[in-house]
């Protein structure tokens, strides 16, 4: 039986590097020694807006073949948005092993579009529970579509919690526990959320505008400073009020 993690390794073919271009002219850390390991089931990219997860994880779409705006290899023709030159994509390598072909790309952003596409194209009750996705709030359609296609091999997630109230990301993550168990299935996403950030186990990769490096759940800004907030909401609140009045 085949186990993940099927991506091993992502890396910089330097002779396709355009460095005039986005994000090669913005991000220090895209030098010709690049490389990036997943050595867990489960992976997530952690920033500040700006640091690159997001262009990392669709340059990584990307090079798996599906659409942009999300979805399967079943979606990759739906024409909701201009198709993106992505230089990046063009520049990364894949180490698989194995190749794995089926998988999914969820967009926070174009979410709206391909649930748009899957209601008119796709296969509900094969995939999709036999519900349209624009009949369900929009964080019932996004556990619907994950709890209803369990097993795909490749799952990248842009900002998941997009689509989730905190309850359901507690859901959520009982649907991780289930895709690891199963041992066919890897996940990378890119998230500030402190709650599926918690997942134990994972690899956790900050980026930064040093560069990229493993952290542990507690060294990540996003668990720090929530859990400052959470410990005393109205010192945090006062601190911040403060400082505006005195700027």
């Amino acid at each position: 039986m085949l186990k993940s993690p099927f991506l091993k390794k992502i890396s910089i073919a330097s002779d396709k590097v355009e460095r005039e271009v986005f994000p090669f002219n913005s991000m220090a850390f895209l030098t010709d020694d690049f490389e990036l390991t997943f050595d867990q089931k489960i992976t997530f990219f952690v920033g500040e807006n700006g640091s690159g997860k997001s262009t990392m994880l669709e340059a990584i779409a990307k090079l798996c073949g599906f659409h942009e705006s999300g979805g399967s290899l079943d979606h990759k023709n739906y024409d909701s948005i201009d198709h993106v030159d992505s230089a990046l994509a063009k520049a990364l390598q894949a180490t698989w092993l194995p190749k794995v072909r089926q998988g999914f790309f969820f967009r926070s952003e174009s979410f709206f579009n391909l649930a748009n596409y899957i209601d008119t194209y796709g296969d509900l009750n094969r995939y999709y529970g036999g519900q349209e996705m624009h009949k369900q709030s929009h964080g019932e359609a996004f556990l619907s579509l994950f709890s209803n296609r369990l097993g795909s091999p490749t799952y990248l997630l842009d900002e998941p919690k997009a689509a989730l109230s905190p309850q359901r990301q507690l859901t959520f993550l009982s649907l991780l526990s289930e895709w690891e168990k199963s041992d066919n299935t890897q996940l990378i996403f890119a998230t500030h959320s402190p709650i599926l950030l918690a997942y134990p186990n994972a690899q956790i990769i900050e980026f930064t505008s040093e560069g990229l490096r493993d952290v542990e759940y507690e060294e990540t800004e996003n668990y720090k400073i929530t859990k400052t907030f959470l410990n005393n909401p109205q010192r945090y609140l006062k601190e911040l009020m403060d400082l505006e009045v005195s700027k």
